[in-house]
C-alpha cells in the first residue's frame, strides 16, 4: 500500500527538491506531498510514497500549524524577504495589545487574494509567469479559515505568531493583511510549519536520517483511518472491483478495509454505498 513519511524541510530547498531526494532514497518514481512550503520555509512535510500517493485528496486540504516571524519597515514585491524590496521606512512597533487584538480579528473564515509569486493557475498560466512577464492579470479571492492565531514574541523590529490555518492559506499574505490593518509595512522573515493536523514537526525526520534509516513511517491505514469511520469488508472482491454496497450506515463516506489493508473509500448516495476511490 506504500507508506507516509514525515519530513523536516531544511531551509533553502523547495518541495520538489524533498520529492526529488525521496524519489532517490525509496528508488521509486511515485512520490507526492500534502502542501508546498516556500524555498526558504522549513518545517512539516508529509511525503506520500507509491501507493500512499492515492490518497492525497484526502489528506491535502487537512488544516495545518505555523510560526512566522515578521519584520517590520521593509516591504517587498513577494510579500517575503526573498522578494526585491520595493519600499523601506522607519516604523514604530506597535504594543502588545493592539497586536494581539488585530491577530485575533482574523480569526475565522476570510477571503484572501493569492500572491503573485505563487503557482495557482489563471488561464492555464501561472501567476508568477504573469508577474515575470509584468503582465496584469484578474485575481479571484479564495475561501481560507484561521483557526487560531497568537502572539508569541514581540521586539523592536519584529514579532512572531502562531497560527492554525485551513489549507491553501498563505502565510505572507496573512501576514501583509495583518501589518496592513495596523498600518505600517513590513514583509514575512521566516515561516517554519508545525504541524499538518495531528501531525507534528517533532515526529518528522531530516533528509540526512530518512537516507540512513533513521525514520518512522506510517501507512495508509494509520492516516485514513484518523478521518473515516472504518467498514471491514464482507467481500474484498466486491469493493476491489468497484461495486456499490447497500449498507445499513449514516456515515458520509467510509473507510473500506479487509483486516487493517485498505481497499477503497465509498460515499453514500440514496440507500447505496458507491466508490468513490479504490486505493489498492
Amino acid at each position: 500500500m506504500g507508506k507516509i513519511v514525515l519530513v523536516n524541510k531544511p531551509k533553502g530547498i523547495t518541495s520538489f527538491d524533498v520529492c526529488f531526494k525521496m524519489r532517490k532514497i525509496f528508488n521509486t518514481k511515485r512520490i507526492g506531498h500534502t502542501g508546498t512550503l516556500d524555498p526558504n520555509a522549513t518545517g512539516l512535510m508529509m511525503v506520500l510514497i507509491d501507493k500512499a500517493t492515492k490518497i492525497n485528496q484526502f489528506v491535502l486540504s487537512l488544516k495545518k500549524e505555523y510560526i512566522a516571524t515578521v519584520k517590520i519597515g521593509i516591504k517587498t514585491d513577494s510579500e517575503d524577504i526573498d522578494g526585491k524590496l520595493i519600499e523601506e521606512r522607519n516604523e514604530i512597533m506597535p504594543n502588545k495589545e493592539l497586536i494581539e487584538d488585530v491577530l485575533k480579528s482574523f480569526i475565522g473564515k476570510s477571503k484572501q487574494i493569492p500572491p503573485m509569486t505563487s503557482a495557482i493557475k489563471v488561464n492555464g498560466k501561472k501567476l508568477y509567469e504573469y508577474q515575470r512577464n509584468n503582465q496584469e492579470v484578474d485575481v479571484k479571492p479564495r475561501d481560507i479559515e484561521v483557526f487560531d492565531i497568537e502572539l508569541l514574541d514581540i521586539n523592536k523590529d519584529s514579532f512572531i505568531f502562531k497560527t492554525t490555518v485551513s489549507s491553501g492559506t498563505y502565510i505572507r499574505t496573512l501576514a501583509k493583511d495583518i501589518l496592513n490593518k495596523m498600518g505600517i509595512i513590513g514583509t514575512l522573515l521566516d515561516l517554519k510549519r508545525t504541524k499538518i493536523d495531528n501531525f507534528k514537526l517533532e515526529d518528522a525526520s531530516t533528509i540526512e536520517d530518512i537516507e540512513n534509516g533513521q525514520y518512522q513511517e506510517l501507512n495508509v491505514y494509520d492516516v485514513l483511518s484518523m478521518y473515516y469511520p472504518v467498514y471491514q469488508v464482507d467481500n474484498r472482491n466486491d469493493v476491489i472491483n468497484g461495486k456499490s454496497l447497500k449498507l445499513n450506515l449514516d456515515y458520509e463516506q467510509i473507510l473500506c478495509v479487509d483486516n487493517q489493508e485498505v481497499l477503497a473509500i465509498y460515499y453514500k448516495d440514496g440507500e447505496l454505498y458507491r466508490c468513490k476511490r479504490g486505493l489498492l
